[in-house]
């Protein structure tokens, strides 16, 4: 198991930025690809941004131009720097780690964090 923990959660106003972090311990030999998601009551949650081997890249097209996936090997974390923000982009998020995107895309099997909640105001 991997454990993450994300952080960098706040309440902006609409048009502002936000950066989220989560850093990983645990078994990061087995981390191939990590995502992040959002969740709003009531909702599944989204996968909308991912990085994997090699450094590439995926989003989901309701954030693409806006948000971008970064990470810092030497300090085990993650990154999701949110620019342009929108209300509707108000959701707990989460990180999580996966094999591959694939795995990310279907559910990671590897135990979920605390999230962080960003709140957008218009």
């Amino acid at each position: 198991q991997v454990q993450l923990v994300e952080s960098g959660g706040d309440l902006v106003q609409a048009g502002g930025s936000l950066r989220l972090s989560c850093a990983a311990s645990g078994r990061i030999v087995s981390i191939n690809a990590v995502g992040w998601y959002r969740q709003t009551p009531g909702n599944q949650r989204e996968l909308v941004a991912a990085i994997w081997s090699g450094g590439n890249t995926n989003y989901a097209d309701s954030v693409k131009g806006r948000f971008a996936i970064s990470r810092d090997n030497a300090k085990n974390t993650v990154y999701l720097q949110m620019n342009s923000l929108k209300p509707e982009d108000t959701a707990v998020y989460y990180c999580n780690a996966a094999s591959s995107l694939t795995w990310l895309q279907k559910g990671p099997t590897n135990r979920w964090g605390q999230g962080t909640q960003v709140t957008v105001s218009s």
